[in-house]
């Protein structure tokens, strides 16, 4: 890869193949973009794209601003090179577009990447593995219970701490102090129910 990156520099490359492949498509598309300029000193412009949009839609305009390296369309500042936009707005006042690509994608960037070599690596019987000098034990406290109903793991806070109530409450009757079974009134629910049941 190192060598790649020395062979394209000596061709008289400055940019990565990928980023000069990508500004000659920008540069394709920026022949179809009207470019009006709003302040020759600030280097805003308002681009606006001619074609590429769908029949019956109104043409879309883009606010650029070369200053703080920023397009409406948000290619610029996120990618840190030029879009389509910026190269049409630095094409109508002869600006070098080239300046406003990152050092990140240049040739000599990358090539610091690739400058260290690696060494050979030997052959997998030969490595010296060290004894082992220690024991791992488990964490029984992470094991799974396998029986039983499956346990939370969710951290509870004070929205699921119930309010203190008086005890349970009857199912039938709703008074505090006993259950269903134990109702005073039961004979005169069920009675009621198999009432009903008959009608």
């Amino acid at each position: 890869m190192g060598q790649q990156q020395v062979n394209q520099i000596e061709a008289g490359h400055i940019f990565v193949e990928d980023i000069r492949d990508a500004m000659v498509a920008n540069r394709r598309m920026a022949r179809s973009i009207n470019v009006e300029i709003y302040s020759r000193r600030l280097e805003t412009f308002r681009v606006t794209e001619t074609i590429g949009r769908r029949p019956g839609l109104p043409p879309r305009s883009y606010r650029v601003d070369l200053r703080n390296r920023q397009c409406d369309c948000r290619r610029f500042q996120t990618l840190h090179y030029p879009c389509a936009h910026v190269v049409a707005a630095c094409a109508k006042v002869n600006l070098n577009v080239e300046q406003f690509v990152e050092d990140v994608y240049t040739l000599n960037r990358t090539l610091r990447v690739w400058e260290n070599e690696f060494p050979v690596l030997p052959d997998l019987s030969t490595w010296e593995v060290p004894p082992i000098t220690f024991e791992l034990v488990p964490d029984r406290g992470l094991r799974r219970n396998p029986r039983g109903r499956p346990q939370s793991t969710r951290i509870r806070n004070e929205m699921d701490i119930r309010e203190k109530s008086d005890g349970t409450r009857c199912g039938l009757c709703r008074l505090a102090g006993h259950n269903r079974s134990k109702c005073p009134q039961r004979n005169y629910h069920v009675g009621q129910s198999s009432r009903s049941g008959r009608n």
